[in-house]
């Protein structure tokens, strides 16, 4: 009985024993597959401000209107040069509906094994269940994370990034 108690508080705290991305630091490499099963890599993103946020399950209530509220704005994030992509332990089937459901026009990307979210200190492994915190990280065109957002309203959540996005910009 200890074991088995033992070994589940190691499985606990190996979900919360990661690497913690800093602001300044550049930001980890991902290559992932997408709502179409097309694996894209961190690398085309460059060039161009990144908003990549992490969330928990796909279509669940906290995670649609996040999701919504960036789709809402896709517009604005992106004449600001922002691309926005969202990650989540999911598989690929998963995000495909959730991306067709809500109609999102934008990358969602698939880490059903939890090594994106880990290498960004996200994950919570709870040993049969894992999921990503709701974090987000602003990326600058260079690659390097300039703002982590780990306090988020979903439903005015995109609002707060586009201030964020004009403010460094300088853009209007």
């Amino acid at each position: 009985m200890i074991k088995f108690f033992l070994l589940g508080l190691c499985l606990l705290v190996s979900g919360f024993t990661q690497a913690n991305v800093q602001n300044g630091q550049m930001a980890p490499a991902f290559a992932l597959s997408d709502q179409h099963g097309k694996v894209r890599h961190s690398d085309e993103f460059r060039g161009k401000w990144l908003v990549l946020y992490f969330y928990p399950k796909a279509d669940t209530p906290a995670c649609t209107e996040e999701a919504c509220s960036f789709r809402d704005d896709i517009v604005l994030l992106r004449a600001l040069g922002a691309e926005v992509v969202g990650i989540s332990t999911d598989e690929v089937a998963a995000i495909r509906q959730f991306a067709g459901k809500h109609q999102l026009p934008f990358t969602l990307l698939a880490d059903p094994d939890g090594t994106t979210a880990r290498q960004y200190g996200v994950l919570v492994n709870l040993g049969l269940v894992k999921f990503a915190k709701r974090h987000s990280f602003l990326i600058d065109p260079q690659g390097s994370v300039i703002k982590r957002y780990t306090d988020v309203d979903t439903k005015t959540y995109a609002k707060t990034v586009l201030a964020d996005l004009r403010q460094l910009s300088g853009k209007k």
